[in-house]
C-alpha cells in the first residue's frame, strides 16, 4: 500500500470552506458505453489531463463502510481530513484516534455541499489521496504452486466506477490476491467507486500498469496463465479453469476485452447462459468468474 503523504487542508485560525468545485463547465460529450463482451484492437490514446477533469471527489471517500475501512488502513494513519457529523463522531471517536486522526465536526448540510450530488455519505467524509498501489511484481510473486490457489483480475479499461467497486469488492470476497488495471484508463480508487466498493479498495492491493499486454508476457513469466472472459469464446469458464495460477481478464463494459490484451490470454472463455440472455454486466460476470475461479483451485 501507498505511504504517499497526504496534505492536510486544515490551517490553523482559519474556517474551512465547503463546496469547491472544479472551474469551467463539464464535458457532456461522453457517453456511457453499452454492455457486451466483445474484442477490438489496443490503439494508444492520448493521455487525460492531471486533473481528469473531474473534482474533488477523486480525493473524497464518503459512507460509513470505506471511511472506517481507510482509518483502518496503515498507508492512511495520520493523514487526510477526516469530517464527520456530530452523532458520527462519537461514534468513530476512538476509532479515529486509535489511527491517529482527528476528527473535524461539520454539519450535514455543509458535508453534503462538499460532495457530489446524490452522493450518499451517512454523515462521514474522509478527503485523502487515492493509494499509489503496489509493483506488478509485488503483486504476482511469489506465484502460488498448482493447487495452493491463486487469482489476480486484470480490469482492460473498464471506467464504470460502479462495476470497478463492485469488482473489488467480489475480488476481496472471494480471496483474489490483488487487481490490476491501467494506469491512464482507470478511475480513482476514490468517491463512489470506493462507495461500491464497501472497503474493499482499502484492504485489496491493487496495480497500476502502463501496457496491459506486457502485464501480461510478465505474469506468464511469473508463472501465471490468463483466462480473457470473452462471449465469443470456444470453451465455458468450467472448461477453461483449472488449478494454476490464474489471471482473470475483463474487457470493458462496452468493447470488451482488446485484441492485442486476448491475443496475450492463454485461453477466452464464456460463461454459459442457458436462458438465452445475451450478456451480464461486467461486474455480475467477474463475480460469476472468481467464484468458478475459487471452486476450480480448491478442486
Amino acid at each position: 500500500m501507498s505511504s504517499k503523504s497526504e496534505r492536510n487542508d486544515r490551517k490553523s485560525g482559519k474556517k474551512p470552506v465547503f463546496g469547491n468545485r472544479p472551474d469551467g463547465p463539464r464535458d457532456k460529450s461522453q457517453k456511457p458505453a453499452a454492455q457486451g463482451f466483445g474484442r477490438r484492437e489496443e490503439t494508444p490514446r492520448q493521455p487525460r489531463s492531471p486533473d481528469r477533469g473531474k473534482s474533488d471527489a477523486d480525493n473524497f471517500l464518503w459512507g460509513r463502510h470505506p471511511v472506517l475501512a481507510a482509518l483502518a488502513n496503515p498507508a492512511r494513519r495520520g493523514m487526510g481530513r477526516l469530517l464527520a457529523t456530530a452523532e458520527r463522531a462519537a461514534e468513530i471517536e476512538n476509532n479515529a484516534l486509535a489511527n491517529g486522526h482527528k476528527i473535524e465536526v461539520v454539519e450535514i448540510q455543509a458535508l453534503t455541499r462538499m460532495l457530489p450530488p446524490g452522493a450518499v455519505h451517512q454523515g462521514l467524509a474522509f478527503k485523502v489521496q487515492p493509494l499509489e498501489g503496489v509493483s506488478l511484481e509485488e503483486l504476482a510473486e511469489p506465484a502460488p504452486k498448482p493447487g495452493e490457489g491463486g487469482v489476480i483480475v486484470m480490469l482492460d479499461q473498464l471506467t464504470d466506477p460502479q462495476n470497478v467497486g463492485a469488482i473489488f469488492r467480489s475480488a476481496l470476497a472471494f480471496g483474489a490476491r490483488g487487481i490490476i488495471v491501467q494506469d491512464r484508463h482507470a478511475p480513482a480508487l476514490a468517491g463512489a467507486l470506493a462507495k461500491a466498493a464497501v472497503g474493499a479498495t482499502e484492504r485489496l492491493p491493487h496495480a497500476r500498469v502502463t501496457n496491459l499486454s506486457r502485464a501480461l508476457e510478465r505474469l506468464a513469466d511469473l508463472g501465471w496463465r490468463a483466462v480473457g472472459l470473452d462471449g465469443t469464446g470456444e470453451q465455458t469458464l468450467e472448461e477453461a479453469l483449472d488449478h494454476q495460477p490464474t489471471v482473470l481478464v475483463m474487457g470493458s463494459e462496452g468493447d470488451g476485452i482488446r485484441r492485442l490484451v486476448a491475443e496475450h490470454c492463454d485461453v477466452l472463455a464464456k460463461i454459459p447462459m442457458p436462458g438465452g440472455f445475451e450478456s451480464l454486466n461486467v461486474s455480475n460476470a467477474a463475480a460469476v468468474a472468481l467464484y468458478e475461479a475459487a471452486r476450480a483451485q480448491r478442486g
